[in-house]
């Protein structure tokens, strides 16, 4: 019988990724702990949740991110644009996480080896704003085969790292 495995005896090996999560109105403090936990389940090195009157600390955000508040770095930014523009500066490929009539799916981005990755993600009700896809290099989707077209934001952020990870730590092994 297997037996199963706790935080502190796990086989995976601790790794950092050159991917930056940007937060576009995301405000649910549900979304936002988990984003936490995503984060650093994918070896995220840093979130930015940006947006006017957004509360990043907050006792539900802090129950669903079971302490990884403490090990993501994030910063709270007003202005969207501004922010994006900071991170394409500093070599960033933005990348937003949404479907659009040119969205290409998840698994069919293709890293280059060194690449840095800023992925846009949006608040649920309204998705990525315009003016970011308008400048992300890329916008990527999900398949996905039911009828609903959209899915929680924590959980696409989830897919979308595991792809995106996955293709980056090929470049590393």
């Amino acid at each position: 019988m297997a037996a199963q495995l706790h935080h502190e005896a796990n086989r995976f090996v601790k790794k950092k990724f050159p991917v930056t999560l940007v937060c576009d109105r995301v405000n649910s403090p549900a979304n936002i702990g988990s984003l936490f936990r995503i984060a650093d389940s994918f070896g995220v090195e840093q979130i930015y949740f940006c947006g006017e009157d957004i509360t990043v600390i907050s006792k539900r955000m802090q129950r669903t991110a079971r302490s990884t508040h403490h090990t993501i770095p994030y910063q709270q930014k007003d202005n969207l644009m501004d922010t994006l523009s900071f991170l394409k500066n500093e070599g960033y490929t933005l990348l937003a996480l949404e479907i659009t009539d040119t969205s290409i799916p998840v698994e069919k981005y293709m890293p280059v080896d060194q690449e840095k990755i800023a992925l846009i993600i949006g608040e649920e009700n309204f998705g990525v704003s315009t003016n970011a896809l308008a400048i992300a290099k890329e916008s990527l989707h999900i398949n996905m085969f039911g009828t609903n077209s959209s899915m929680n934001v924590a959980t696409a952020t989830g897919i979308a790292l595991y792809e995106i990870t996955k293709r980056l730590d090929q470049h590393t092994n």
